[in-house]
């Protein structure tokens, strides 16, 4: 799966580190967008294998910029997987409900998130 582009969406430095280096050391190229309107251009513009969306941006949420992305026949087929500190009962099927193919909880699992990301890109999105 090496050489794939995963889009990360997150407005927190520390998560967007973090995320980054740990799927550049499994060998994705990595794109970055701080928020969801930033991530809807990027994802128009040069669309990525997969994007992991936080659901809490600023201004436009990460579920209402899924159901963007879901809209548009452009970007309609790239794998949202939904990473997020939500972890109440009812967020994964909120989630789920946007149009996200997968649920991610923070913080993030060093080991898993690699092997998360490789099963969706095997999986065509639908791990």
């Amino acid at each position: 799966m090496a050489g794939e582009t995963v889009l990360i969406v997150d407005d927190n430095p520390m998560n967007m580190e973090l995320a980054t280096d740990l799927l550049e050391a499994a060998g994705y190229v990595v794109r970055q967008a701080a928020t969801a309107e930033d991530a809807i251009a990027a994802a128009k513009t040069a669309p990525p294998h997969l994007i992991l969306m936080d659901l809490s941006l600023p201004g436009m949420d990460g579920l209402a910029a899924t159901r963007v992305l879901k809209a548009d026949p452009a970007t309609r087929s790239i794998p949202v997987i939904a990473l997020t500190a939500h972890a109440m009962k009812g967020d994964e099927d909120k989630a789920r409900a946007a149009g996200c193919e997968g649920y991610i909880t923070k913080p993030i699992d060093t080991r898993a998130l690699p092997k998360t990301v490789a099963r969706f890109m095997a999986s065509g999105g639908n791990a």
